[in-house]
This record gives structure tokens, C-alpha cells and sequence, in this order.
């Protein structure tokens, strides 16, 4: 069952929204602040989310960028305002979709729907095998034969895109803004320190892949010649 997070400091709407979402067969979770949100997400797998603007203690936007940092799941804005301002706010924060207040249940229904089929089919796309070893993007983890592994954000973020791009040869300052993004202050050395770990975690486990180092350029993941 699709399980559907609601959060609204408007009872009215938050019922309202929960009423309709509970007829469309979803299994439905409410919350009136984002703190009581996150708790929520954090016990729950919740499929989706929708997320009032304004409310107390932590508005819309900074429980959207939270929601984004911590769960892959979409979300979608609720607002009653239709500024562009406020949409361009909402998407940076990482909002999947905007609906303005007052709106039909129908097209929110539209909405979670196609959102919905749109990350299946990411979530699809995010496991990636090599030989014998599976890295997951939708539960973060990598599995070598029947064995599993959770890496650090930062590790598993790193060898996700070297190992969905193989034989590629990437910079250190395109790792940083893949990984750490544009706005890292931190040392370039970041990345050698991260690639020596990857490489000191799986050089024992397996000969599926290996990290080479491109001098004077970066680094490249070749799979194990078949």
C-alpha cells in the first residue's frame, strides 16, 4: 500500500486532503508541523509527501530541504500564494511539484499519481550491477554476492556516480560539484581521501571494479574485464 505523508497546520485542509487520499486507497499519515513530519518520516516509509508552505516552527521550504536530505521520496508544495517568487523558492528547496491553494482533490490526485509512476521508474534506474556486486541508490546500500554493506553518504554518493559512469575519466573538481556541490569550501584533497577509503573497503572483496588513477587528471572506475 502507497503511504502518503500530509502536513498542514490547517486542520481543515489537512483533513480534507487526508479524507480524499484515504478514498483513493492510499494509506494516509498527518502532521501539523514539520517537526512532527520528520518524526513521521522517520518511523514510516512513506511513498510521498505534501507539504504546506506556512506553518510555525519550520515553514515548508526548510522542511522540503530536510525531507531532501534525509528521504527519497517526492514532494509536493501546498501554498496560497501564486508568486513566482514562491515557486522559484519551492523548487530550490527540492519541491518535485507546486499546487496553489484553493485546488481540486482531483488534481492533486493527478499530480501524486505522476509523480508516483515518475520515481518508480528512477527508482528503477537507480540499482546498478557489476559482476557480482549490486549498489543501490533507493536504500543506499551495496551487496557483494550475499553479503551487505552501508556505507557513509559521502562514500556510497561517490561510488554510485563513478560506477553509473565507467570508463569516464572525472577531475577532482567535478567530483566535488557532483558529490559535495558547487558551494564546498572544503580541500580538493577530500576527494583522494574518500577514494582511498572505497578502495581499502572493497580491494579485498571483490575484483569486480577498481578505481584507477588518471595522473595529472583524476580518477576512473573500470569494470573486471569478462
Amino acid at each position: 500500500m502507497t503511504k502518503i505523508l500530509v502536513v498542514d497546520d490547517d486542520v481543515h485542509i489537512l483533513n480534507l486532503v487526508s479524507i480524499h487520499l484515504s478514498e483513493e486507497g492510499y494509506i494516509v499519515f498527518k502532521a501539523t508541523d514539520g517537526i512532527s513530519a520528520l518524526e513521521i518520516l522517520q518511523k514510516e516509509n512513506c511513498h510521498l509527501a505534501i507539504v504546506d508552505v506556512m506553518m510555525p516552527f519550520m515553514d515548508g521550504f526548510e522542511l522540503t530541504k530536510e525531507i531532501r536530505q534525509q528521504f527519497n521520496i517526492p514532494v509536493i508544495l501546498l501554498t496560497a500564494k501564486s508568486q513566482i517568487e514562491d515557486k522559484e523558492k519551492g523548487f530550490q528547496a527540492g519541491t518535485d511539484d507546486y499546487v496553489v491553494k484553493p485546488f481540486e482533490p482531483k488534481e492533486l490526485s493527478y499530480r501524486i499519481k505522476a509523480l508516483l509512476r515518475r520515481y518508480d521508474n528512477v527508482s528503477e534506474e537507480s540499482i546498478i550491477r557489476m559482476g557480482n556486486t549490486t549498489i543501490n541508490k533507493k536504500s543506499y546500500e551495496v551487496q557483494i554476492d550475499d553479503r551487505m554493506f552501508l556505507l557513509p553518504l559521502k562514500e556510497f554518493e561517490l561510488l554510485y556516480f563513478l560506477m553509473a559512469n565507467p570508463k569516464q575519466v572525472f577531475s577532482r573538481e567535478h567530483l566535488i560539484e557532483q558529490i559535495w556541490g558547487i558551494d564546498y569550501e572544503g580541500d580538493e584533497r577530500t576527494v583522494d581521501v574518500h577514494i582511498k577509503r572505497l578502495r581499502e573497503r572493497f580491494s579485498q572483496l571483490t575484483d569486480d571494479f577498481h578505481i584507477k588513477t588518471i595522473r595529472g587528471v583524476g580518477y576512473s572506475l573500470e569494470a573486471k574485464r569478462s
